[in-house]
């Protein structure tokens, strides 16, 4: 809840204006999940061609742990965070699209571990009915990403086969369940049998225990020789080599992202003799250079959700003071979906 206190007197004798408070889970210097801690710190101030959001629910990415461990404090005290759903408070000036009670969800720089958010407009989108708060708040980065990887960058058609590593996480699951509704054939990666079983309802068609098995040798089992038409590497480092292993000639791979948090760089030199493409993939470059394509492209995904056509898988929320301890489960790997905080 926000709270008003008075600041001190100015020079003339005159009270300030008055400075409201919010609750959110800050840190001084990156670290482990200990150096958060739950706090009162200024609420952001409206800004023009903007908006205020009272946050609903936190979706938290992969991203924002990186973030945590090692990366540069924008704000001091910090508050990290990618994406989050709630209700219009307030527009500023210029914008038309919103309107004050709102159900939104927006992506940020950073900000999003907290009960307030102050966003541009250009990176909000309207939650249409079907859709809950708490689902929207596993949609944006999830969704587009995965979009981004098998279509914008990966030239996926209907009839290929496509490899998603880390199947079980917020990008996997999207991917899944985009590639299988293109028409492709899904083999996806999972540190359970467990998990791979949970899987398939979501369309995954060929489950790989990347803890038991030889991924490169399961994956051309599965394919009769030929490997992966498409990866999608969200995890880099070790397993970008054996994405690669894994890959068919001429094949593509999308690496989205470091959830592997290997320190060594990959060697992908044998990606050469198979004469495949590697392409980088960060939505948050193509938002801010193709923001009209990538805006409509959420926008439809959001109403693919609205339909059912697309599932937003949901493993825990925890609470805003609790934000060390979810960032904690994340990083056991024991989740099946997106984690959430509510504030």
């Amino acid at each position: 809840m926000a709270l008003s206190r008075r600041s001190p007197l100015s020079a003339h004798g005159a009270v300030a204006p008055s400075v409201t408070s919010m609750k959110a889970a800050v840190y001084d210097t990156t670290g482990g999940p200990e150096v958060f801690r739950y706090a009162d710190i200024d609420e952001p101030q409206l800004r023009k061609g903007g908006l205020l959001i009272d946050v609903r629910f936190v979706g938290i990415q992969g991203g924002d742990l990186l973030h945590r461990a090692r990366g540069v404090l924008a704000t001091n005290p910090h508050v990290v965070g990618y994406q989050a759903s709630g209700i219009v408070r307030a527009v500023g000036d210029g914008v038309t699209a919103f309107v004050p009670g709102q159900p939104v969800v927006a992506t940020m720089g950073f900000g999003s571990h907290a009960e307030v958010v102050s966003v541009p407009a250009g990176s909000v989108w309207a939650v249409p009915d079907g859709v809950s708060l708490e689902q929207a708040a596993g949609v944006p980065i999830e969704f587009g990403t995965a979009h981004d990887c098998l279509f914008e960058f990966g030239g996926l058609a209907a009839g290929e086969t496509v490899l998603v590593q880390a199947g079980a996480g917020g990008v996997g699951l999207a991917a899944i369940q985009l590639a299988k509704a293109a028409g492709a054939t899904v083999l996806a990666t999972a540190s359970s049998d467990d998990k791979l079983e949970r899987l398939a309802a979501f369309g995954c068609d060929h489950g790989i225990n990347y803890v038991r098995d030889d991924l490169a040798k399961k994956t051309m089992e599965i394919t009769g020789g030929k490997g992966a038409d498409l990866v999608v590497d969200s995890v880099g480092g070790g397993t970008l080599v054996r994405s690669v292993a894994a890959l068919a000639y001429r094949g593509r791979i999308s690496w989205v992202g470091d959830a592997g948090r290997d320190p060594n760089p990959p060697d992908v030199g044998m990606i050469k003799g198979k004469n495949a493409r590697l392409t980088g993939v960060f939505l948050g470059a193509e938002m801010a250079f193709n923001p009209q394509r990538t805006h409509s492209m959420i926008d439809s995904l959001l109403g693919r959700v609205a339909t059912g056509e697309l599932d937003v898988v949901i493993d825990r929320v925890f609470r805003l003071a609790e934000a060390a301890d979810a960032h904690r489960y994340i990083e056991s790997r024991k989740a099946f979906g997106r984690v959430l905080m509510a504030p």
